[in-house]
Parts: structure tokens; C-alpha cells; sequence
């Protein structure tokens, strides 16, 4: 048998950062949310709003950001240090040019934006939208995506954040994560109760620790002793022909993360027309749904790097044994965590300044979400990793756009319009179309496909 090529030691190297990550990442979005409902029902809503916008334009980065991790990796299990090296300053080089290019637009029509997805909501949660967007829209080029959540990040920072993975090396953006969630839940302290700033002093506080937090990142990235030093801007001078393998994994999970995001999107208007409580229940159960994730999306951060390097080395054996050990520890992490919200979900909901009715939803969506989380959330989310990791991306894109579109958004109006179940009808289109991904990815894994795909 050939030498394992991660020991229990490495792997828990990565994963515990990773989950430690996630948990610092995921309570900014928290703290944020629960700071807002302190303003109103309406702030909350208009800062929700405001995210599933931001979520679509993230997970589209962040799909770059993974193909380069995957090509970085690969390099890495081929023994190749110099393209290693060489894919980490390209994928530093297409972050910028459409992290900035992405932002530029956005400045330009966040109105046009809003009144067109969501048209008439009430003025004032119009008005928080408009304010929260405009702010956030300036960090967009230090914005990105760690996993099926949102606001955490910055794009320079997962581009970075992603290399730092491919080496085995998940404390630094850990590290990072921390810092980045010091500042902005002391930010939120000061302008919101200390000013009175409301969704501006939200606004603010984000954009102020995700530019710092980049910054930090990009500092250690610099660092000659990593293995994917930046050492020069000559970097980041393009090369194509690496570019083309990166953008080999980076536009089909782009399309894939974007086309699912706009489902989402349209669900997200969908929402809207059940009124504030009905948005800001959606917004907390969001919240802590996020937290309950967590296992479920550091495994997945982690089997991009842990697969792509056996797929680079060769090892197809160990590529599939590794991939069934971390599914099964993100069932573990997944049941734990999702029993937890499950059984103290009143006192959880009831952290949030909600009303009555919106209380009620928030309680009532997340027992449902407990439940289906535990059963399918990570064959739906966790496992197409594995698939992307070894070059598998455009599969995982056709079943995700497919399930999307069929599924989640007809399913979604059907329960929520037809039925008249209202924002829980939603919520049940969303494990629709989970239960379909899992299924279609369960038979791609079985079959073994993947196992032959490779980029580099």
C-alpha cells in the first residue's frame, strides 16, 4: 500500500482550523444580524435583501478562487512547486481584475438592482437596502466566499485563503478570520449602539474588517517561506495558459454557483411579497442555519485540497478512501450541530429583537432545516468537492443549474404560492432540490467517472 498521503495528524491540522474558521466566519454574519434587529424588523430585512444579492456576485468569485486551489493542488501532489507557485499569483491576477470590474458595476446600478429584483417592499426596508448596499459594494474587491454562505469573507481573501488551503496550511486564514471578527463586532458595537448609525454603522464595520483582514492575508501570501509565495507583482503578469486551467474549473462552478445563487434570488423576491415579518424570520433562520453548517462546509474546503493533491499524485485509491472518511465526519459535525439548533431553537430565535409572528416562522423554518440537514445537506454539498477536486466541475454544474432551476424555483412557488404555505413553502423547495443533487451525485461518485478527471 502506498504511503497515506495525509496522516490523522495533517488531517486535523486542516480540518480543525477550517471548522474553527468557519464558526468565526459565520458569527459575523450572526453578530451583524443580531446587532441590526436591535434597529427594527425593517433594517434586518434590508440588510437581507441586500445579502442575497451580495451572495450571488460572492459565489461567482469564489468559484475562481477553487479553481485555482484545485490547480494549486494538483501542482502540489505532481511535485511541481514552480507552477504551483505560478497558478497562485494567476489566480491572485483574475481575482483582481474581476473583483474590481464586478464592484465598478455594482456602484453604478445598486438602485437599478434593488428596485428591479424586489420592486415594491415597504420605503423603509427600501431604504436600509439602498444605504447597506451602496457601503458593502466598496469592499466587493476584498470580498469572498468560504462555503454556502455569504458575507465572511473577501474575494482577495479567498483567493488567498484557498492557496494557503492547497498547501495544507488552514490557520492562517483562521487566524485571520478571528481578527476579522474582532473588528467587526467591536465596529458594530461602536457606530451602531455608540453612534447610532443603524444599517450604516453595519455597513461600515464589514467593510472596514474585510479590508484589513485582506490586507493581512496578503501579507503572509508574500511570505518567501509558503509554498505559494507572491514574491514580485511580475506575478501576476497573465499567462494564459494557466489562466485556461483555472478558468477550466472556475467557470463551470462560476456558472454553476451564479445560475443557483439567481434561483435564489428569484426565491429571495419570492419572500419579499409575505411582508417584513416574513423577511426578517427569513433572515435570522438564514443566520443560524449558517452556524449549523459549519461542519458540513469545512469538510468541503477541505476535500478540495486533500483530493486534488491525491488526484495530482496519482493516488485514485486514496482519493476515494479519503472521500468517504471526511463525509462521513461532516454526517458527525452535521448531526451534532444541527441537533443542537433543533432542540434550542426558541432561545436561539429569541436573541433576535423579532415580533411575535416573525418569531413563530424562524422557529418553524429551522426545525425543518434541522431535520433535512442531517439527512442530505452534505451528499448535496460536501460531496460534489470531491467531484470538483478532481477536474469533475462540469458535471457538478449541470446537475446544480438543472436542480436549481427545476426544482428549488418551481418547487419553491409551488409550496409557497400554490399551496399558500407561505415563506416555509420556500424553504421546502430548498430541500427538493437538495434531495435531487444528492441523488445525482451519489450515483456520478459510485460510478467512479471522476476519478479519471484531471487538470494539470
Amino acid at each position: 500500500m502506498d504511503k497515506p498521503l495525509f496522516t490523522r495528524e495533517e488531517l486535523k491540522k486542516l480540518i480543525i482550523p477550517l471548522i474553527l474558521e468557519q464558526l468565526l466566519a459565520i458569527s459575523i454574519g450572526m453578530s451583524d444580524t443580531l446587532m441590526v434587529s436591535a434597529c427594527g424588523e425593517a433594517a434586518v430585512s434590508g440588510v437581507s435583501l441586500v445579502d442575497s444579492i451580495s451572495v450571488l456576485l460572492i459565489q461567482i468569485l469564489s468559484a475562481l478562487a477553487t479553481g485555482g486551489a484545485v490547480v494549486c493542488s494538483q501542482y502540489l501532489g505532481k511535485k511541481m512547486p514552480e507552477k504551483a507557485r505560478l497558478s497562485a499569483g494567476q489566480l491572485m491576477f483574475i481575482m483582481l481584475v474581476v473583483s474590481v470590474t464586478v464592484m465598478v458595476a455594482v456602484l453604478f446600478s445598486s438602485e437599478f438592482l434593488l428596485r428591479t429584483i424586489f420592486g415594491q417592499i415597504e420605503a423603509d426596508v427600501m431604504e436600509n437596502a439602498r444605504v447597506y448596499f451602496l457601503v458593502t459594494a466598496l469592499s466587493y474587491p476584498f470580498l469572498g466566499v468560504y462555503n454556502a454562505g455569504g458575507r465572511q469573507s473577501n474575494w482577495i481573501r479567498n483567493a488567498v485563503a484557498a492557496l494557503f488551503r492547497s498547501m495544507g496550511n488552514s490557520k492562517i486564514s483562521m487566524y485571520t478570520s478571528l481578527v476579522m471578527n474582532i473588528i467587526n463586532i467591536a465596529g458594530n458595537a461602536l457606530l451602531i449602539f455608540g453612534f447610532g448609525l443603524g444599517v450604516l454603522g453595519a455597513a461600515l464595520s464589514t467593510l472596514v474588517s474585510r479590508t484589513i483582514s485582506a490586507l493581512v492575508m496578503a501579507v503572509l501570501l508574500c511570505k518567501k517561506d509558503n509554498p505559494l509565495c507572491i514574491a514580485s507583482l511580475a506575478c501576476l503578469r497573465p499567462q494564459w495558459d494557466v489562466i485556461s486551467r483555472i478558468l477550466k474549473i472556475g467557470i463551470p462552478s462560476g456558472v454553476e454557483n451564479g445560475m443557483f445563487q439567481i434561483g435564489k434570488l428569484l426565491v429571495s423576491s419570492l419572500t419579499a411579497t409575505f411582508g417584513t415579518a416574513a423577511i426578517a424570520a427569513n433572515a435570522v433562520a438564514n443566520s443560524i442555519a449558517g452556524f449549523a453548517n459549519i461542519p458540513g462546509n469545512a469538510i468541503g474546503l477541505a476535500m478540495v485540497t486533500v483530493i486534488g493533491r491525491c488526484i495530482g499524485a496519482g493516488e485514485k485509491e486514496q482519493a476515494r478512501n479519503y472521500s468517504r472518511k471526511l463525509l462521513g465526519i461532516a454526517y458527525v459535525g452535521m448531526f451534532l450541530t444541527n441537533l443542537a439548533v433543533f432542540v434550542g431553537v426558541k432561545p436561539l430565535v429569541s436573541c433576535f429583537s423579532l415580533s411575535e409572528e416573525a418569531h413563530g416562522i424562524a422557529v418553524q423554518l429551522l426545525r425543518t432545516f434541522a431535520v433535512c440537514a442531517i439527512l442530505i445537506w452534505p451528499l448535496s454539498f460536501a460531496l460534489p468537492n470531491t467531484l470538483r477536486a478532481a477536474g469533475d466541475a462540469k458535471y457538478t454544474m449541470v446537475v446544480s443549474v438543472f436542480s436549481m432551476w427545476v426544482f428549488r424555483v418551481f418547487s419553491s412557488y409551488f409550496f409557497a404560492g400554490t399551496l399558500g404555505l407561505g415563506v416555509l413553502g420556500v424553504w421546502i423547495g430548498m430541500y427538493v432540490d437538495w434531495l435531487f443533487r444528492s441523488i445525482l451525485f451519489v450515483i456520478r461518485y459510485i460510478h467512479g467517472k471522476w476519478l479519471n478527471k484531471r487538470v494539470v
